[in-house]
């Protein structure tokens, strides 16, 4: 905590050293949202080159007045909540003066500039994320405030813990993780007893894009049991670019790679190529939108497909076909055949990449 408050202070110093001299204040910031300043590595994914390029919030522009404002403000109320020992979370800010910061998505921007100008991760910030993901199978573990949580013992859902730093006592006997992308699959699996039938494993879902404590928790049973981590994702762009946050990371969170990426997952399904494979109705699937396919040119152009030849095909079968499938085409096949049939298959015969 006193290398928050002293990095704070030193950005507050500047800003006084700057009226001291007759000068208008400026905050300079990475631009995190430029692909110039990623760099991939095999072991990490995308992470922030050490030299990248900035941006500017000046106090004495119109265009950027208002953000120097609010990073300011911020930047005060992080500072009383390190002092204090006390945390809140990125909502709760937003709601102690919705009129002043305008919407939700203003203040997470915010916090993820100070936390990559700070170069401090965010939950040293004493910022918690509301979280979204949901995990359930063998696994066990002890929060921060003592609170035991085993989701060994039940089909009930967890939710992921708002503060994955802080747990501890993880005890699994998972053979896997199997990383969901959609609720409504990790519900129709948990239904089945999918994850005590086939063989005992943990299951995670962010529903949907991933907020960072999912991201974390996936990472934190990574370091701590090394087993395998599956992904079951839609056969679309949308699908492919969640699990790419999951294995490398995003642009805009390269600054905190290292906690939040994990390169050893695979790539279960549902994959392009199983679609013709199966026999899917053509009829059941849907064609890629001109979104989609801009999307999957995007992807196909990052730096980490060159060295996943088998995820080229993939978006090569995909480009092709110009078809897209959510998971739920499956039950085209049979009701329970993705928990019943093609799920263990996957898994017992290596169907993964």
């Amino acid at each position: 905590s006193s290398e928050v408050l002293a990095a704070i202070e030193n950005v507050i110093q500047g800003v006084i050293q700057s009226l001291a001299e007759g000068k208008a204040p400026v905050l300079t910031l990475a631009n995190r949202a430029d692909w110039r300043n990623i760099e991939f590595k095999d072991s990490v994914g995308l992470q922030m080159i050490p030299r990248c390029t900035t941006k500017q919030i000046r106090s004495d522009s119109p265009s950027s007045a208002r953000k120097f404002a609010l990073m300011l403000k911020i930047l005060s109320m992080i500072y009383k909540m390190v002092q204090s020992n006390t945390y809140a979370t990125k909502r709760d800010i937003y709601y102690s003066d919705t009129l002043l910061f305008g919407s939700q998505s203003i203040v997470d921007n915010i916090i993820n500039e100070i936390s990559c100008m700070l170069k401090i991760p965010r939950r040293s910030l004493h910022i918690l994320s509301t979280t979204q993901g949901f995990v359930a199978g063998n696994l066990s573990y002890t929060e921060e405030d003592g609170t035991k949580v085993n989701c060994t013992c039940s089909a009930t859902v967890f939710a992921v813990p708002s503060n994955v730093h802080g747990i501890k006592n993880l005890i699994s006997h998972a053979k896997f993780v199997l990383i969901v992308e959609k609720d409504a699959t990790f519900q129709r699996l948990l239904d089945d007893d999918f994850f005590s039938k086939v063989s005992p494993c943990i299951m995670i879902t962010g529903r949907g894009v991933p907020d960072l404590n999912t991201r974390f928790l996936v990472r934190k049973l990574w370091d701590t049991f090394q087993f395998p981590i599956f992904t079951l994702m839609d056969a679309d762009p949308h699908g492919i670019e969640i699990m790419c946050v999951y294995k490398y990371g995003s642009v805009s969170m390269s600054f905190e790679a290292h906690h939040l990426t994990v390169p050893a997952i695979k790539w279960l399904g549902l994959l392009p190529s199983d679609l013709k494979r199966l026999n899917i109705p053509k009829d059941a699937l849907i064609p890629l939108t001109k979104q989609d396919e801009n999307k999957l040119a995007s992807i196909q152009r990052r730096p980490y497909i060159s060295c996943q030849p088998l995820w080229k095909k993939e978006l090569e079968i995909m480009a092709a076909s110009k078809l897209k499938a959510e998971i739920q085409v499956l039950t085209s096949l049979s009701s329970d055949y993705l928990s019943r049939v093609y799920l263990p298959n996957k898994l017992q015969f290596g169907g993964w990449l």
